[in-house]
């Protein structure tokens, strides 16, 4: 299940998409990660790691980052400086509502994640990393999706990630996923504006 591929178009931005990070996500999101091609990629680099299976332990938690995946995740990130940054993640069904309910800012001290269509969700990166590895123009979020997808669910998250990965700035992704998405976009902002306060990814 563990993949490793780095696509090298020359000067441009990084770009590292990391997927199944905790538990047997990965599962799902390799069949994601997989169908991303060189041709998606018109500058600069991405690099794609799909995470073996591993104990579950929520990148909410700040030991995450002392787990095994943890601090393999965080060399990652050290040694590819990305620029754009996608958690890609799966869920159970059962835990939709615990994801993307309000009670979330309260229960979990995050915002909610907010859904794009066919249970695909987006968020920020966990704040643990966000607000440490990256800086405020950095693009860092969160890409879930339902575990064992649907065909259709897949297709959401595939386009998303195609998004971000032909995309070569921060103004570009937000500009292409305004077009798709126009009302997410702007919840996403203004959650952000929320929880960062002056420090605002997208």
């Amino acid at each position: 299940m563990a993949y490793f591929k780095i696509i090298d178009k020359g000067n441009g931005i990084n770009r590292l998409f990391i997927g199944g990070v905790h538990g047997r996500e990965g599962l799902s999101t390799i069949k994601a990660l997989q169908e991303i091609q060189n041709d998606d990629v018109d500058e600069g680099k991405l690099v794609i790691h799909n995470c073996d299976v591993s104990l579950y332990r929520s990148t909410l938690d700040p030991l995450y980052y002392e787990s095994k995946v943890g601090k393999e995740i965080l060399y990652l990130i050290n040694y590819y400086k990305p620029q754009m940054y996608v958690e890609a993640h799966c869920y159970k069904k059962e835990s939709y509502n615990k994801l993307t309910s309000p009670m979330r800012w309260i229960n979990e001290g995050v915002p909610p994640l907010i859904e794009l269509g066919k249970g695909v969700l987006l968020g920020s990166a966990s704040p643990n990393i966000r607000t440490t590895l990256f800086t405020r123009d950095d693009v860092c979020i969160t890409l879930e999706m339902p575990c064992n997808p649907s065909q259709d669910s897949l297709d959401v998250y595939g386009k998303v990630l195609r998004i971000f990965a032909g995309s070569n700035s921060r103004d570009e992704v937000e500009k292409r996923m305004k077009e798709v998405y126009p009302s997410q976009v702007e919840t996403a902002r203004k959650y952000a504006l929320e929880f960062f306060g002056d420090y605002p990814p997208f």
